[in-house]
């Protein structure tokens, strides 16, 4: 069972890291109304090889900071467009989706052309995305990104706490015990590049309310306060968000 982690004992004390091919440096601080992490952008434990077959970046340390509401507010209101999904407690951002397409015209089967549609699901195609055993890779600035959970990131946790959204709610991680509502769906892609629908791309999924216990947004209420969670199946981390959205998570990056 985990052991949930408040705010006031992670402010009051040193996020712990593991150095083991790169050193992890984060800081978190309460700033008036806001939290904000603030790190080199390098995990607490080994990445990938990078560039690789799926990735031609190389990995780069970077200043990474963000903030986000300290108290956030449920607002029932749903918001989708943000370049991030959240940051993880050593810093590092979480990006389930991809900015990739379906393209047959391109060398690589994908690429920002979205007029076909079907959008790159980032763990449904890990291995043409070049992901690492972390479920992370680099963009084209080098910067190291998770697009799931992970044996290598949980192993460095011991309670629930592993970040927050882009609206400053927490996200946890609690195994089985969150169940995501959002499933495949039955058939085959009416379009290209067609194939049953097998996790690929984004538009593969479909949620269906109460067939798991979390909602949309991957999230439910713990301990009588509203969070999110991450979840080993689709959508891995949340994709949209209940309450107000940090500028820092807005725009291109």
């Amino acid at each position: 069972m985990f052991r949930l982690l408040t705010l006031a004992a992670l402010l009051a004390g040193t996020v712990a890291t593991s150095a083991i091919a790169h050193e992890n440096d984060v800081s978190i601080t309460r700033q008036g109304d806001a939290l904000c992490i603030a790190s080199n952008g390098s995990p607490d434990h080994d990445i990938g090889s990078f560039p690789n077959s799926g990735n031609p970046h190389s990995f780069q340390a970077q200043n990474v900071s963000v903030c986000v509401d300290a108290t956030p507010t449920y607002t029932g209101q749903m918001t989708t467009e943000t370049h991030s999904s959240g940051i993880s407690v050593t810093g590092i951002l979480f990006r389930p989706g991809t900015a990739d397409y379906y393209d047959a015209s391109s060398p690589r089967g994908h690429s920002r052309d979205p007029s076909s549609g079907w959008n790159l699901e980032g763990m449904g195609s890990a291995d043409a995305l070049g992901m690492d055993a972390a479920n992370a890779h680099v963009d084209h600035r080098g910067l190291y990104h998770y697009h799931a959970v992970a044996d290598s990131f949980l192993d460095n946790r011991d309670d629930s706490l592993i970040g927050w959204a882009a609206d400053g709610f927490e996200i946890h991680y609690v195994g089985d015990q969150a169940q995501s509502s959002w499933q495949l769906r039955d058939g085959t892609r009416s379009t290209a590049p067609y194939g049953v629908f097998d996790g690929s791309y984004e538009e593969d999924w479909e949620f269906v309310a109460g067939s798991g216990n979390l909602d949309q947004c991957n999230g439910a209420m713990m301990g009588g306060d509203y969070v999110y969670f991450a979840t080993d199946t689709f959508p891995f981390f949340p994709r949209c968000f209940m309450g107000e959205v940090s500028s820092d998570f807005t725009g291109r990056r």
